[in-house]
């Protein structure tokens, strides 16, 4: 890894020498591409200039202002490799055939037809109508997630939701597949949606300034803070670690994986049971309590519900005190450690921060509840630099911004039509995905109501991959079979394409005219197409429009815009709206011909609400039922679910490392991956210097490997009854024995041999579980998942996961 790190900054520097050479910037309003010109874009890892000679990208450029630009743009120099791209419309053989058909199991087996650009828009048009005329727009999901580009005007989701919307309705998502517990919970116990919440964690040059320690349940991975949803101006996260560092902050990383926090840092680090950071604060809450150092003024003053939470943390009601002798059996946490914990974040003002990954789990509304009853009695919420850190390490500007947060609403397409989910437009938690499709007309239970699970007859899938992001994804395959209809808007040739019966190719961002802002960064950028789309790909919005002209709603549609004259009114939108809040943002025309724009020294320093809350708590109650954090819920006591009840506990589970079984003795951590996003642009350079005879990477402990007969570099295979994948082995004194870290991102690639189904590539969601985290949040429980590693010492079979599927250039005639 340490030469897939250097290989890394090898292309940040090649790349940077061309801001010194003759490429020169010309402004442009067109999309027509010469030789030699900078083309600004935005990317959900950073802001750059694109540089192109006969129409083919030969540089990225990161902006001077960005120190610490992420190695991940390089990859956008592979963005147009013909052997992934998808070049033109293409349909399942059989489902040509007879579209009415079952797809017995030929998705993702059978080849394809190349057709034209008006057969594809027909067949696809023609099965749109006839489920929305004859099963209604429960039997449509519509399935979308927003990282497919930084501009606000192709954004995937925005464009699919407003197409299903105006053309009959739809069954949607709710919640993310990263966040789905806290979003819920959150809201529950503090009022807030996360993502307003997350924006206000107090930053490090604040917790430099008031706080004497810093406890990173999780960490604060730095590989995760090269990303922004939306771009960014500018990446300033290391640089501000370092300012904990130098101001003598204790800095504690309570995580199986060192690092999970920066080496600058000089963290603690402390090894502890994935799974078991509720146990650990239960166990510092106890110690405050016993020895009397919690804040009985803020618990009275700001908190609801102590008095119900304290019988249990004693032992009250179940013979159990949460003591923290009794974490550190749980948890591998020595008991005196966990004792120091708790007394040095109560002596001084401190910091405690979760991580996203600790709510992707079984019952993972657990830890951001506890976590925010333990800062409640450590009594910092709401003083500046101090209190409880949500998400430290999950995106750059969540954590790592300043307080000059936008104060407007930057402009995004689709926004007039409004989400309309009613009795007749249905929902699903966004996980349950093949709860979906395999229990049709089943109930669950989600956030308080008693739900039912709709009879899809339709997918259609826009500027996502489900074969990244869902867990078990050979039981998703199975049941990705039972629609009649997949319809999938897709650049690439992903295992979700591979598994659609209507494929349409899509240009990329680069290939575009766009406006790349975010609600979490200071910068706006004009977005130009650095080169023409790839072969017959069009954009999502050229696809939408040609189906809604087949379909008769063209016009409430496109509203008579073309794509630029829609670039131009969503600035116009944004320009207006930053306005009406006294920022100052040029016209189109002179943002258009130039480069990135900040208006950062505009922006007023934002006041957070937890800050006014304990200033006032009167004048400026929480949105919750009691107007204070609720450590005791009385609305969730209601819901009744066993799994989650009116206060934090800890919940007994199987599967985990405190309860190994003989056969799968080891906990796999599937984090996000250091050398792309998410999955995008797995074949590139940026992700492929990473890998190992060009599998993922499994990291291990030489403990483990030893026990296994393993050496760095020999390729392994991870399995448990769920599936069974190969990685690459790289040992590490960096990771606790016991865990191993497979990061998610190998584009999945499933083959049969010698008669057992084994993901060739790396993907560990072939072996995560599919399961909620409880009946409150019904979120992904990707991390709690045991496994088995053995040497694989077959002949290592040919990966496909870069090649498109079979094709047939012309239908067969009769």
């Amino acid at each position: 890894m340490e030469h897939a790190d250097c290989q890394n900054r090898s292309l940040i520097a090649e790349a940077a020498q061309g801001l010194t050479g003759d490429l020169r910037l010309r402004r442009r309003t067109d999309i027509t591409v010469s030789d030699d010109i900078l083309f600004p874009t935005s990317s959900h890892w950073g802001n750059f200039r694109i540089a192109t000679q006969s129409g083919q990208v030969t540089k990225v450029l990161p902006y001077k202002v960005d120190a610490e630009p992420s190695p991940i743009g390089q990859s956008l120099l592979d963005h147009a490799d013909p052997k992934v791209r998808v070049a033109q419309p293409m349909i399942r053989e059989g489902y040509l055939n007879n579209p009415t058909a079952e797809s017995n199991g030929a998705r993702g087996t059978e080849p394809f037809v190349a057709v034209s650009w008006d057969q594809a828009i027909t067949l696809a048009a023609d099965r749109l109508k006839a489920f929305w005329r004859n099963s209604g727009p429960n039997s449509i999901y519509g399935g979308s997630y927003g990282w497919a580009s930084a501009g606000r005007f192709h954004h995937a989701q925005s464009q699919i939701h407003r197409f299903l919307r105006l053309g009959g309705g739809y069954v949607s998502s709710v919640n993310s597949y990263s966040a789905a517990a806290a979003e819920v919970i959150i809201k529950h116990i503090l009022g807030f949606p996360l993502l307003a919440l997350l924006r206000e964690s107090p930053s490090p040059e604040e917790i430099a300034q008031h706080s004497k320690t810093m406890i990173l349940f999780g960490g604060a991975a730095i590989k995760n803070a090269q990303i922004n949803a939306g771009g960014l101006g500018r990446h300033s996260a290391r640089a501000q670690l370092r300012q904990l560092r130098d101001a003598g902050v204790r800095i504690v990383n309570v995580s199986p994986l060192k690092d999970d926090t920066v080496a600058e840092l000089e963290a603690q680090w402390v090894p502890c049971r994935p799974g078991s950071d509720t146990a650990i604060m239960l166990g510092m809450a106890h110690t405050l309590y016993i020895e009397n150092r919690y804040d009985k003024h803020f618990i009275d003053e700001y908190t609801t519900g102590f008095h119900r939470f304290v019988p249990y943390l004693t032992g009250e009601t179940d013979g159990e005190p949460k003591t923290a002798r009794w974490a550190s059996e749980l948890s591998g946490v020595p008991e005196d450690l966990i004792v120091d914990l708790a007394r040095a974040a109560s002596n001084a003002p401190s910091l405690i921060s979760v991580s996203w990954s600790l709510q992707r789990q079984i019952f993972g509304e657990q830890t951001w509840w506890m976590v925010t009853v333990l800062g409640a009695m450590l009594g910092y919420i709401g003083r500046p630099g101090a209190g409880i850190g949500y998400g430290y390490g999950c995106i750059h500007n969540m954590g790592f911004g300043s307080r000059k947060i936008p104060n407007f609403r930057i402009g995004a397409f689709g926004e007039e039509v409004g989400e309309r989910i009613t009795a007749e437009n249905h929902f699903i938690p966004v996980a349950r995905l093949a709860d979906m499709l395999e229990k049709p007309g089943e109930s669950f239970n989600y956030n308080g109501q008693r739900l039912t699970y709709p009879d899809i007859k339709l997918i259609y899938w826009a500027g996502g991959n489900p074969y990244h992001h869902h867990q078990d994804l050979n039981r998703l395959r199975r049941a990705w079979q039972k629609p009649q209809t997949i319809i999938v808007n897709e650049s690439f040739w992903t295992a979700t394409a591979k598994h659609a019966d209507i494929v349409f190719p899509i240009s990329t961002f680069l290939e575009r005219n766009d406006v790349g802002g975010s609600a979490y960064d200071e910068y706006l950028t004009p977005m130009h197409a650095a080169t023409s789309p790839f072969a017959n790909s069009r954009s999502d919005y050229a696809v939408f429009s040609a189906l809604a002209e087949k379909l008769g709603f063209a016009p409430s549609f496109t509203q008579h815009r073309d794509e630029m004259a829609w670039v131009r009114s969503l600035y116009e939108e944004t320009k207006s709206n930053a306005a009406a809040q006294a920022i100052s943002l040029p016209n189109f025309d002179e943002f258009w011909q130039g480069e990135q724009i900040s208006f950062g020294d505009q922006l007023p320093r934002a006041e957070f609400m937890l800050e006014k809350f304990r200033q006032n708590p009167n004048a400026h109650p929480l949105r919750t039922p009691s107007g204070k954090i609720e450590i005791f819920s009385e609305k969730i006591d209601a819901f009744q679910y066993p799994d989650c009840r009116g206060h934090p506990r800890w919940y007994d589970r199987d599967e985990w490392l405190g309860n190994p079984s003989q056969r799968y003795p080891l906990h796999l951590v599937s984090n996000q991956p250091k050398h792309k996003l998410h999955s995008q642009l797995d074949h590139a350079r940026s992700s492929q210097v990473s890998k190992i005879s060009g599998r993922e990477t499994v990291r291990l402990s030489a403990a483990d490997a030893v026990i296994r007969g393993l050496k760095q570099g020999d390729i392994v295979k991870i399995f448990n009854a769920r599936g069974a994948c190969l990685a690459g082995v790289l040992i590490s004194e960096a990771i606790m024995p016991g865990v191993i870290e497979l990061p998610t991102g190998a584009w999945f690639d499933s083959q049969k041999i010698d008669g057992e189904t084994l993901e060739v590539h790396g993907n560990p969601n072939a072996l995560t579980p599919d399961m909620g985290t409880s009946m409150l949040a019904q979120g992904c429980s990707a991390h709690t998942c045991m496994v088995e590693i053995e040497k694989y010492d077959a002949t290592l079979p040919h990966l496909k996961a870069f090649e498109p599927p079979a094709t047939i250039t012309h239908p067969p005639t009769a």
